[in-house]
Order: C-alpha cells, then sequence, then structure tokens
C-alpha cells in the first residue's frame, strides 16, 4: 500500500530538528550577551562604555569579544539555571573578568585621546569652543583612572600620543616615504636611523 505523506504535517524527524535549533538559539543569545560591551555618546557628547546596555532609545555601538583574547578560546560551558526548555547561562568568572579587562583597555583609550585633545587646544593658541572643550573633560572625567598613579601613566600616554601626532613625527614618516619611493637609493643606514627614530618616539601608545 502506498505511503501517502500529509501536505501540510511537518515530518518528525524534522519537527525535532526545528525544536533543537530553536533550543540552542535560546540557550546561546545569554552567552553571546555576556561577551559584549556597549559604547555610546550621551546628550552631552560623553563617551561611555560598559558591560550593561545603555538607556532605552539610546543609539549604541556593541563590541563583541571572544576569551580567545585571553588564552581560553570558546565559551566557558557556565551553570545553566532557568525553567526547562529555556536554559540561561550564567557568565563565569573567567568571562567576566575578561569583559572587565576589555572596558578597562577602550576607557583608557577614550581616556589617553581626551587628555591629548585636551592638551592640544590648550596650547594651541587660539580660540576654543567651550562646549567641545567641556565635552573632552567630561570624556576623560568619565574614563580615566581616579588611581593617581595610573592617571599619571595616561597622562604620560597621552604626552607620547601629542608627539606622535606632531609636526617633527609626520615629517619623519614622510621623509621614510620618500626613502621608500622608486628610484630612491638612500644606504641601508639611513632607512635603519629613520626607522629607529620613528619607532622611539613617533609611536602612538593608542590608536
Amino acid at each position: 500500500m502506498p505511503h501517502h505523506t500529509h501536505p501540510h504535517r511537518t515530518p518528525a524527524g524534522a519537527r525535532w530538528c526545528a525544536v533543537l535549533a530553536v533550543c540552542l538559539a535560546a540557550w546561546a543569545v545569554p552567552a553571546a550577551a555576556a561577551n559584549t560591551v556597549y559604547k555610546w555618546v550621551d546628550a552631552n557628547g560623553i563617551v561611555h562604555l560598559s558591560s550593561d546596555k545603555p538607556p532605552s532609545g539610546v543609539k549604541y555601538e556593541r563590541l563583541a569579544w571572544s576569551q580567545s583574547r585571553n588564552g581560553s578560546g570558546g565559551r566557558s560551558p557556565g551553570a545553566g539555571s532557568g525553567s526547562a526548555g529555556n536554559r540561561v547561562l550564567a557568565a563565569s568568572a573567567e568571562q567576566v573578568a575578561s569583559r572587565n579587562a576589555v572596558v578597562s583597555e577602550l576607557q583608557n583609550r577614550e581616556c589617553v585621546v581626551a587628555l591629548e585633545a585636551i592638551d592640544r587646544l590648550a596650547r594651541g593658541g587660539q580660540a576654543v569652543d567651550e562646549a567641545d572643550f567641556q565635552r573632552l573633560q567630561q570624556t576623560a572625567d568619565r574614563n580615566c583612572s581616579k588611581d593617581p598613579d595610573r592617571r599619571h601613566e595616561q597622562e604620560q600616554m597621552a604626552a607620547k600620543l601629542r608627539v606622535a601626532k606632531g609636526d617633527v613625527c609626520v615629517d619623519a614618516r614622510n621623509k621614510l616615504a620618500d626613502m621608500l619611493e622608486p628610484g630612491r637609493r638612500p644606504t641601508r643606514e639611513q632607512l635603519k636611523n629613520q626607522q629607529e627614530f620613528i619607532e622611539s618616539h613617533c609611536k602612538a601608545p593608542v590608536r
């Protein structure tokens, strides 16, 4: 007797695969959320970085990270909780530590960039927009370390960034580019000296 397949009935195997896919998706979403850092700029132009989502209606940038940053690779299994069929993964201590390290790294970058811009504007000798200056100061206040020793390190990094972006280093990089132009024949010693100058004086501490 021929086997008839009902046109509107999904085979049992396909239904099981669909249920499994939904369960896996529900299982994976919290883990992905645990691996996310949020960056946004508020109405005053201040940069915020957090492992928590910004308030509703705020436009943000989601910065995903992986545990492979610290060599563990992949996602830690974690302990499951919640109702059956909707397994929720809590972030492991390792995930939390890695995420906090990423936030700290990003905050350090925003701090150094803001401090360099503040110093450049203060030294520029030109009229400074008060709102822009205040925005930079607030970004620095929010992201720079409150520890005096660490804050001193960040200020030194900002000074190095200012030098790296200054005329001397711009000229040095242009000179090296000219040396490498087709038809130019600098000596090995000239190239070495130029590259060493750039490496020692013009390397930006943050990007």
